[in-house]
């Protein structure tokens, strides 16, 4: 994919998913959640993102195991297209954020969106290091239960007495499942490639690569704690209260 037919499917994707959001207005928002709309919205359309990209991913690597083995210079009409798309998503999403939430609920996200686009601008741009950003995608597949846990919550996923329900706690364990394998376990895998490619990277990769994996796994260890106090140590203290 030429590098012009590459940013203009970036850009085709952001509105595509801008248009998403604003076709989410015409359908119905659980009624307690209404005074939570934009995040209804927001949300719904980074399950539809990940829902896709996730599978791409995979597909990728169905479609050409060798990229496997060469993170660099390998690459494919599918997986480059799959680069653009999702960095459109990610320029949606920052903006759409940036617009609608306080900076101090936001900054965490913006950030992190920001040092995703500016990856995905390497491989974009280059079509190098596109097999690195693929497998990178591969952690979408965990943020569709991730989003749909929030979906879920956002809809009182909780009933009055406060027990979560029987599809909240399933997704709860699939989404702490696919955590430790498409987050924890592809995030080392990263770090370790990563680590053994240094000495012949140049060095502006160097620096991107080691900024973009350093704060990936911050964000990913304070998700992961968030979630494990919220979904597992709330409901063991709970049960010992109840005993």
């Amino acid at each position: 994919m030429e590098v012009k037919t590459a940013l203009l499917t970036a850009g085709v994707s952001a509105c595509s998913f801008r248009l998403l959001n604003t076709l989410m207005k015409y359908l119905p928002v659980p009624e307690p959640e209404r005074r939570k709309v934009w995040m209804w919205r927001n949300t719904f359309t980074s399950l539809v993102h990940s829902s896709l990209t996730g599978t791409w991913a995979v597909l990728c690597f169905y479609q050409n195991p060798r990229m496997a083995e060469d993170l660099i210079s390998s690459n494919s009409l599918f997986s480059h297209a799959l680069i653009s798309v999702s960095t459109g998503y990610f320029v949606y999403d920052l903006l759409d954020m940036a617009l609608n939430q306080r900076l101090s609920q936001s900054w965490e996200m913006l950030l992190h969106h920001s040092m995703v686009i500016s990856c995905f601008s390497l491989p974009l741009l280059t079509r190098l290091y596109v097999g690195f950003a693929v497998v990178s995608l591969l952690v979408e597949v965990n943020s569709v239960f991730l989003h749909t846990r929030q979906l879920l919550r956002l809809a009182r996923g909780r009933d009055a007495a406060g027990s979560p329900p029987v599809a909240y706690r399933v997704t709860v364990l699939l989404n702490l499942g696919t955590f430790a394998v498409f987050r924890v376990c592809t995030l080392g895998w990263m770090t370790r490639w990563f680590s053994r490619q240094s000495g012949g990277l140049p060095r502006f990769t160097l620096m991107l690569g080691s900024l973009g994996l350093g704060l990936t796994t911050i964000m990913n260890t304070l998700l992961l704690y968030r979630l494990l106090r919220s979904d597992l140590l709330s409901n063991t203290r709970k049960a010992d209260c109840d005993q």
